[in-house]
């Protein structure tokens, strides 16, 4: 009768009393670790066809996707996302009149970040801005081409982000990231012209 492992996982190992069977005990044991060790498919629909019947997922198991390098864990119901792997960060265009490196915190970007299971929207760097008119509008948009629709969020998100104090009433002006993929950012005035908007620390979910 087969006995089981020492550590209370349910690996079951043949005793010297059964029946000599290589294929059956090197099975046995293998099909054992896989589910308990990080199994690796080309995608979700890879995997969805393969964990089936006498394979199918169990509570706690672990799955890397490598189309969207995620790891997953299955709860007992479904697949979980709890982190991905590292997103490069991609420079945003900006809209005319922005410019690039703002106060010397480098170039405005974006990454898809994941946070235990939550996928959120992260920037970086900041943009000048070297005129206003007289009067400027109360809101400028400040990139040229929407975000991917990978990096939206699914409802209008709105957090503060900080400014520069020279030219500037204030430090603080007020971003939108837009559900259409731009960021429009609120507070200018004739008394709030900063020469520069900066975006390290925003994250947003998605």
């Amino acid at each position: 009768m087969p006995i089981t492992d020492d550590f209370g996982q349910g690996i079951q190992i043949a005793s010297l009393t059964d029946q000599p069977d290589a294929g059956k005990l090197a099975k046995d044991i293998t099909n054992a670790l896989a589910q308990r060790g990080t199994m690796r498919f080309a995608s979700a629909s890879a995997r969805a066809a393969t964990l089936v019947g006498s394979a199918a997922p169990v509570e706690g198991m672990e799955t890397w996707l490598q189309d969207v390098n995620r790891l997953d864990v299955y709860d007992g119901t479904s697949w979980v996302a709890v982190s991905t792997g590292a997103s490069a960060w991609t420079t945003i265009s900006l809209a005319s009149g922005f410019t690039q490196n703002g106060n010397s915190n480098g170039n405005l970007q974006y990454r898809l970040l994941n946070i235990s299971g939550e996928e959120s929207l992260q920037l970086r760097g900041a943009v000048n801005r070297t005129s206003y008119p007289g009067s400027p509008p109360s809101s400028y948009v400040i990139n040229s081409t929407a975000l991917p629709s990978a990096v939206r969020p699914s409802t209008l998100r709105t957090v503060l982000i900080p400014c520069s104090d020279i030219s500037s009433d204030r430090i603080a002006l007020k971003l939108d990231v837009q559900t259409d993929g731009y960021l429009q950012v609120y507070g200018f005035s004739s008394g709030v012209k900063p020469p520069w908007v900066g975006f390290n620390g925003v994250i947003v979910s998605l």
